[in-house]
């Protein structure tokens, strides 16, 4: 927080010989209400207009340079420039103020591995490898691609139902917090909506541990993918009543 503070003195001007008739007060009065020629005659007026000029010259120039100052601080923080990315779930694209990183499949552990990494992840479709070995052998972690569970929810999901997930990694300019509010449609005062959604996790009584994700209210599939391969599982979430009002 910048504070500025101007402290103006206003002296009674007089010329060599002279006695001011009226204090500084009185001046300001009449030269703001046009009255001063009665005070102190038209030599005094053009010469006190000539020291406010003056004066309005320097305070531009120190306010010129205090603004400088501000804003090679602000660049040096950082604050103004920041920037956010997010994964957008059950879509291709992002929304209209963001830009499209990549677009590309969600995927995970199986639903049935006790081992199982809880977070999904947005894999791209121009995957890079390092070193590796063809095959399924070895210790590893495993990674698997995402499916819908939707059967039984209401009839506009029906046909999602074993339809593998897309997802897309979207960047905000010129902002600084990203946040999924579940419960909620709309936004709080002061945030800004990117997408709406079904909260949606894995199945309760399967091994794999899962994370709940924000999945968008109108999701959109992969081409190809409505064979039942299974993997990560996203499921609709249901509120139970009890201990949560």
């Amino acid at each position: 927080m910048f504070g500025f503070y101007l402290a103006l003195v206003l002296l009674p001007y007089t010329t060599k010989g002279e006695t001011p008739t009226g204090s500084c007060k009185d001046i300001l009065k009449g030269y703001l209400t046009g009255q001063l020629s009665s005070v102190l005659g038209a030599y005094q007026i053009e010469a006190l207009k000539e020291e406010f000029k003056s004066f309005t010259y320097l305070i531009e120039k120190s306010m010129k340079k205090f603004k400088g100052q501000v804003n090679v601080r602000i660049q040096s923080s950082g604050i103004g420039n920041k920037n956010i990315v997010y994964t957008r779930w059950g879509k291709r694209t992002c929304p209209g103020n963001a830009n499209l990183v990549h677009s590309g499949y969600a995927a995970g552990s199986h639903y049935t591995h006790k081992g199982a990494a809880v977070d999904p992840l947005c894999l791209p479709r121009n995957p890079e490898w390092g070193e590796y070995i063809d095959g399924h052998d070895g210790s590893k972690a495993f990674i698997y691609g995402a499916e819908y569970e939707t059967s039984g929810f209401t009839s506009r999901f029906n046909p999602y139902q074993d339809q593998d997930v897309p997802c897309a990694i979207c960047l905000f300019k010129k902002r600084s917090v990203v946040q999924m509010f579940p419960g909620r449609k709309t936004c709080y005062k002061g945030w800004n909506l990117e997408y709406q959604g079904y909260l949606m996790a894995g199945y309760h009584d399967y091994p794999a541990g899962t994370t709940y994700n924000c999945v968008d209210k109108n999701p959109e599939t992969l081409h190809g993918g409505r064979a039942r391969k299974f993997g990560y599982l996203f499921y609709f979430v249901e509120a139970v009543c009890g201990s949560l009002k």
